[in-house]
């Protein structure tokens, strides 16, 4: 099978609304020689970050839409046409290929709708952009109520929002300290031919330019690095840990921040570890093994402390709860396709309800971080808000830095067209006495 059929049932079930794209891309990847994995998902990522403007084109094209089985023809005609307008590929190469796709998944009877419609986009192109533009989802390549969400929010930033959403995203990784510092990681790097740079505002971290695989990078086998976004590298050096503490990282899958605490902090009295998703709990024990740390990790849901809590309490608490994830659409652009406007709603009940259940488990004198990789206001300021306001003993822990934008609560980060990805963090103290 080549890498554009492959690409296209992967990305069938996530423009059918049934899957999400992280673990499609995972199985698909096994399936691919690692010579081709590259292209393979450039096609998935691009095809989907300029989904709703090449969906757009595609039902201008097409005389009537395609039956819900033939999901991976669309997915192709989606293909070719991204290929067309965003790829450095041949017209003829990129057609001719889409179209062996298609013999390639056995629907040979489509081999000429595709060209057919591949073609015609060529031939009208100026026409159909002229005609389309002015249309909300065809010119910024989001839904429309993700537009009017993120506008309402941030009126005076929103073009630049979505034009890093629809960019690749950079890659950054978090150093392990515990193995080597930067300096001595960025040199090995370099001795591979591998470009990097020190990130702004995290200290240990770095941004790389011409990485390739990951897991083939010197040092990722000895747990020297982890792949981690800037903003989320942020989140350890809020918590302002010490020796002794007891601290857990709810929603901790698959390991990330988590990892981090423990990198951060060697001499604590314990790291828990909770999450509800089993497989990512997986993952997140063969992090914490290629990086040499340990945590107690518990496979439960968050939200019933009785099921996982021993009533021993926490001295920090790292809440990075569910949310949108409106942060990182550029990592995970299949958010697009699959979040709905109507999702807003029961995360924001998540949310308050999280806090409220892990608020008992905190000491006295500790510290909640509260984080989202949202970067909408009523899941994040709202929040925290709402929750200072109906608990006595919490009060707001302002975050001075030089990254974000300052709120009534807590700091916003947004996403960077090279820099970090969107992000939320409020510390919330829990006072000795109740007033």
């Amino acid at each position: 099978m080549n890498i554009r059929a492959i690409a296209a049932s992967t990305l069938a079930p996530v423009i059918a609304g049934h899957a999400s794209l992280a673990n499609l891309l995972d199985q698909a990847q096994a399936k691919i020689p690692v010579s081709e994995r590259k292209l393979f998902t450039a096609l998935c990522l691009g095809s989907l970050r300029q989904y709703h403007r090449l969906d757009v084109l595609a039902k201008q094209l097409l005389r009537s839409p395609l039956k819900s089985k033939d999901a991976d023809v669309y997915a192709l005609i989606i293909i070719g046409l991204y290929q067309l307008c965003s790829m450095r590929v041949p017209d003829h190469a990129a057609i001719d290929q889409s179209v062996d796709a298609a013999r390639n998944l056995r629907k040979a009877w489509s081999t000429k709708l595709i060209n057919g419609v591949l073609r015609n986009f060529l031939r009208r192109r100026d026409q159909l952009e002229t005609a389309l533009a002015g249309s909300a989802e065809f010119d910024y390549a989001h839904p429309a109520w993700l537009l009017r969400q993120i506008r309402g929010a941030w009126p005076d930033s929103w073009e630049q929002i979505v034009a890093a959403n629809n960019q690749q995203a950079p890659l950054s990784v978090r150093v392990n300290r515990r193995k080597m510092p930067p300096a001595q990681l960025a040199a090995l790097f370099a001795e591979s031919g591998i470009q990097c740079r020190e990130l702004a505002y995290s200290s240990i971290g770095l941004h790389l330019e011409n990485a390739g695989d990951i897991s083939q990078l010197p040092g990722y086998r000895e747990g020297a690095f982890s792949v981690q976004d800037e903003a989320a590298q942020l989140s350890a050096p809020l918590l302002s840990l010490c020796p002794g503490m007891r601290v857990l990282d709810a929603c901790c899958a698959p390991g990330g921040k988590a990892s981090h605490l423990a990198e951060t902090e060697a001499h604590l009295a314990e790291l828990v570890g909770v999450d509800i998703d089993a497989a990512r709990l997986d993952k997140t024990r063969a992090n914490f093994a290629r990086l040499g740390l340990q945590a107690s990790l518990i496979h439960a849901d968050v939200s019933q402390r009785d099921a996982w809590w021993d009533g021993k309490p926490f001295a920090r608490i790292l809440l990075d709860a569910p949310c949108s994830a409106t942060g990182v659409i550029r990592r995970h652009p299949d958010i697009k396709l699959l979040r709905r406007e109507s999702d807003l709603t029961k995360l924001q009940r998540l949310q308050g309800q999280l806090i409220r259940q892990l608020w008992p488990s905190l000491q006295p004198g500790g510290e909640l971080l509260y984080a989202t990789c949202s970067i909408l206001p009523r899941e994040n300021e709202a929040i925290v808000g709402e929750f200072i306001n109906d608990t006595k003993d919490a009060v707001h822990d302002p975050i001075n830095a030089s990254w974000g934008i300052k709120r009534p609560f807590g700091r916003q980060l947004l996403p960077q067209a090279e820099g970090h990805d969107g992000f939320y963090y409020a510390r919330i103290i829990k006072t000795r006495e109740c007033n």
